[in-house]
């Protein structure tokens, strides 16, 4: 039993030392936010989606609204301030800037907003830093957000 547990120790370390400790990663050399009008693209690793120019695999759909932009960007907050370990870091006239941290290891994901002035829409992006694939992580927290405001009939 003891040599069991040494095994499973020692895969944990080699892996959680590999998403550690590895070459910076296209978070850390990219910058976020907008440029000229879109959000970033995804890197090629599973662990991203993005509703703008985005291939099949990283590809969601924006969110849409039916309200004024005032109340869709005030819903869309009041949304974040329920979201589990997430925290909205930035905010402009129309982007919102958010961390999430995962619950046991605390990595983080950068969770994008973006209004543009002649649509009715919200285009997000949510991205991991670290490792390859987020087993579905970020897709799973934009269409949560996205019912939420479904919710908040805006």
């Amino acid at each position: 039993m003891h040599r069991l547990w040494s095994i499973i120790l020692g895969i944990f370390i080699t892996i959680f030392s590999s998403l550690i400790f590895s070459q910076p990663t296209w978070a850390v050399s990219s910058s976020l936010g907008i440029k000229d009008g879109f959000l970033s693209p995804c890197p090629k690793t599973p662990n991203c989606v993005v509703s703008q120019n985005a291939d099949d695999s990283h590809a969601i759909l924006p969110i849409t609204y039916h309200t004024d932009f005032d109340t869709a960007r005030e819903a869309l907050l009041k949304v974040l301030t329920v979201v589990p370990r997430t925290e909205v870091i930035e905010q402009t006239d129309n982007y919102i800037y958010a961390l999430s941290k995962s619950r046991i290891f605390k990595f983080i994901d950068d969770v994008e907003f973006y209004f543009p002035t002649d649509e009715q829409v919200i285009h997000i992006r949510s991205a991991s830093r670290v490792g390859e694939s987020d087993l579905g992580v970020n897709r799973r927290r934009l269409e949560q957000i996205r019912l939420a405001m479904k919710d908040l009939d805006v």
